[in-house]
């Protein structure tokens, strides 16, 4: 389940009925448990919160969320040093309450079944990782990778993007909305650069190169209020899948763009019914 996706806070849940994990908690804490709440989730055990990077809208709520869920907090040595000069984390977390991951060296959260495996991602930040992980449903082997705050495609981005089932990947801005629109010349620098963030042509690009017939599930994260529009970026990642030889739609890869300040509804990694194509990642 995506909780929210963009500049304004960015969380997401994945689970199964016995347990879960969330990925960035840029949201309030409370806000993070009412959401779960409403939608039937907070029941389940949260093992993990997994930290891509230390800027505000990825961790605003994690102290909190930490506390509330009784789970450690997953991120690089870099990350967890860059959340304690960050004043937008109000409380600092636990030395008791942190893990330290490797870039791609893969860890199992323990008594949940899913490996992740940490990989370098390019961003302005004390440090960047993406997530791509690995658990079993029966006798399926499922894959799934999270890329957000991407500056450019590096050999590990394209690397773990190609081994995914279920894909969440950035999809920010479209370059002549940027271009023309009313940022200052070195916000536009800044989000074009190398430490910036993937524009909807750059996420074409991606999926293009990576596209293979077991990829179920595409999920545009982290859209720009002010630079894109979901049906431009929905339209140029189906384009490009398309060319790749994916069906998009029924029957087909399940594609979406994630709102930026609204829980979805649930995905089923399980199904791809007309039903299923709403809100959270839940597998």
């Amino acid at each position: 389940m995506c909780l929210g996706s963009g500049s304004s806070g960015n969380c997401y849940y994945l689970g199964t009925e016995k347990y879960a994990i969330l990925i960035d908690a840029g949201i309030a804490g409370r806000s993070i448990r009412q959401t779960l709440k409403n939608n039937g989730l907070f029941g389940v055990p949260v093992r993990a919160l997994l930290i891509t990077h230390d800027h505000t809208d990825h961790i605003r709520g994690a102290s909190m969320v930490s506390s509330i869920m009784g789970c450690p907090v997953y991120t690089t040595e870099e990350v967890h040093r860059g959340m304690d000069h960050n004043y937008g984390l109000q409380n600092k977390i636990p030395t008791a309450s942190r893990r330290n991951l490797v870039r791609d060296e893969a860890f199992e959260i323990p008594t949940t079944g899913f490996v992740v495996t940490p990989f370098s991602v390019p961003h302005d930040s004390h440090d960047n990782v993406g997530y791509h992980i690995v658990w079993h449903e029966g006798d399926k082997t499922e894959r799934f990778c999270l890329v957000t705050d991407c500056g450019y495609l590096t050999p590990d981005v394209v690397k773990y993007v190609g081994m995914a089932d279920h894909l969440v990947v950035e999809s920010n801005h479209d370059v002549n909305m940027l271009m023309t629109g009313s940022y200052p010349y070195y916000l536009k620098v800044r989000v074009r650069g190398e430490g910036g963030h993937l524009s909807n042509d750059e996420c074409a690009t991606l999926l293009r190169q990576t596209y293979h017939p077991e990829l179920k599930h595409v999920f545009l994260c982290h859209l720009s209020a002010d630079n894109n529009k979901p049906d431009i970026a929905y339209k140029t990642a189906s384009d490009a899948l398309s060319g790749a030889g994916a069906i998009v739609g029924y029957g087909g890869i399940t594609l979406a763009a994630l709102a930026r300040t609204e829980a979805s509804q649930i995905y089923r990694f399980d199904s791809q019914s007309p039903e299923s194509l709403q809100l959270t990642l839940d597998f």
